[in-house]
């Protein structure tokens, strides 16, 4: 497939086919630097509105991508190779994150704060931080750029977004309109397109005060410390390899729908994928043998052409080659290819793995695809240990109908998050969600993680009457 990056223009190109989409202008040093300024001037007066102001134009943002939703659909599908059903989950999850954020504006966000004088009061108030620069994956283009965009126009920042470049119209353009439409002022939000160059401008502008980045691990560290050099906060979401515990009471076939969906959905190009499917010993064979079933049913091909299919093409070449290669080495290490496992194009079939160990590379890293691998364990110890044997903390989950045996392993796994009784992939606005380990810092987002990740807290004290000093 030709390059989708030229030296002047992001090409917006559909996985499936190769067709262009659209072209938008690569955003040079000096283009990155005409959006922060604008943001920055733009910032005082949005700040100067009141909450429910803000909250109204977020409300109306909502209500307009609901509206478009049939007519955005089509885009999402083909940009970034997403099943119809994922393409109308997302777009109202985006809508899900505007009214969310609206609810943020109007929220009293100060305390009173107690004092040693009795003359004196003391109130802590959260403040935007002000220009907030938002780069943005492909996998999720709309729900993972309004998780920051919309909070961080609600608490009263500006922003600057950048979309992916696989990913340019339903990840920047389309969404900057339909905050247009809502009555966003103009300067409020800005859209940059182009590669990591862009993003270096973007990150390293003065005028930036904090960068939410969702990405790679790897550009994730560089991202990281091009911030830190210029003590400004970035906030990193980045990458999972996330256990899926199926215990030995859990009832199999539910639990390897779950994990089919969990592990197989929009093609496992999902930072909180099930990969890592830690099962039972007691119940091995038999969710060996649903989960592969499951598998060899689910039918790989173009969404937006075949709308039945439950898997999409992969992103792109490099991103299939980075699949295969990972199979290929599990396979040269010991594992065995239960489903799957071959590959049409950009189609990877859904693949399952046994007899994976902990030592092994795909055990260890994650695998960006529709490939998930099967563990055993003998007690819940053994469970926890080889859920916590990798660097990352992103998802997991416990499969069993003891909630109480759940929780309790719940507080014993390294996860931002961890669900009982369902799989990994779940989101909600209003949930607090950051990583632990190399899968992300911060407060993270959702609710209240958003007013501590996208303001700034300040103390304002009063003194009456006026104190009198020695000199």
């Amino acid at each position: 497939m030709t390059d989708i990056l030229t030296a002047a223009e992001v090409v917006s190109r559909e996985p499936a086919t190769g067709e262009i989409l659209g072209r938008y202008p690569v955003a040079d040093a000096a283009a990155v630097a005409d959006a922060t300024g604008r943001a920055a001037a733009a910032q005082p007066g949005w700040a100067a509105l009141p909450g429910a102001a803000r909250a109204g134009i977020l409300r109306r943002a909502a209500e307009v991508l609901t509206r478009r939703a049939g007519e955005l659909a089509p885009l999402l599908i083909r940009e970034s190779g997403s099943i119809p059903g994922k393409a109308e989950a997302e777009l109202g999850g985006g809508a899900g994150e505007l009214l969310s954020a609206a609810a943020l504006a109007e929220q009293d966000l100060g305390r009173e704060l107690a004092t040693r004088e009795p003359d004196r009061t003391a109130r802590s108030v959260r403040v935007p931080v002000g220009v907030v620069a938002v780069i943005t994956p492909w996998n999720f283009p709309v729900v993972l750029a309004l998780r920051s965009v919309a909070p961080a126009l609600a608490l009263g920042n500006t922003v600057v977004l950048k979309p992916d470049p696989n990913t340019p119209g339903i990840g920047g353009a389309a969404l900057a309109a339909v905050l247009a439409e809502a009555g966003l002022p103009d300067g409020v939000l800005q859209v940059v397109h182009g590669d990591s160059e862009t993003g270096r401008a973007l990150v390293t502008d003065e005028r930036v005060d904090l960068v939410s980045f969702t990405g790679s691990v790897a550009a994730g560290r560089s991202v990281g410390a091009a911030a830190a050099i210029r003590l400004k906060r970035a906030v990193l979401e980045l990458g999972g390899n996330n256990p899926f515990l199926v215990l030995d009471d859990a009832d199999v076939a539910a639990a390897a729908s779950a994990g089919a969906w969990g592990g197989f959905l929009h093609q496992g190009q999902i930072c909180m994928a099930a990969r890592r499917h830690l099962v039972h010993r007691s119940v091995l064979g038999a969710y060996t043998e649903a989960l592969v079933a499951k598998a060899r049913r689910l039918r790989a091909g173009d969404p937006y052409r075949d709308p039945g299919v439950q898997l999409g093409p992969l992103i792109s070449e490099a991103q299939r080659d980075r699949v295969v290669a990972a199979l290929d080495d599990a396979v040269g290490e010991g594992a065995v290819v239960a489903a799957g496992g071959t590959v049409d194009g950009l189609y990877v079939a859904p693949t399952v793995l046994t007899g994976v160990r902990p030592d092994m590379r795909i055990f260890q890293a994650e695998t960006f695809g529709p490939v998930v691998t099967i563990t055993a364990f003998d007690d819940d110890d053994e469970a926890v240990a080889l859920a916590n044997g990798t660097p990352y903390g992103l998802a997991a989950a416990v499969y069993t109908p003891d909630a109480e045996r759940g929780a309790a392993l719940a507080g014993r796994l390294r996860a931002g998050a961890v669900h009982i009784g369902d799989q990994t992939v779940q989101h909600d606005p209003r949930w607090p969600f950051a990583g632990l380990g190399i899968s992300g810092n911060g407060d993270g987002f959702g609710g209240a993680a958003s007013v501590t990740t996208f303001t700034q807290e300040r103390c304002v004290t009063v003194s009456r009457p006026a104190r009198t000093y020695p000199f």
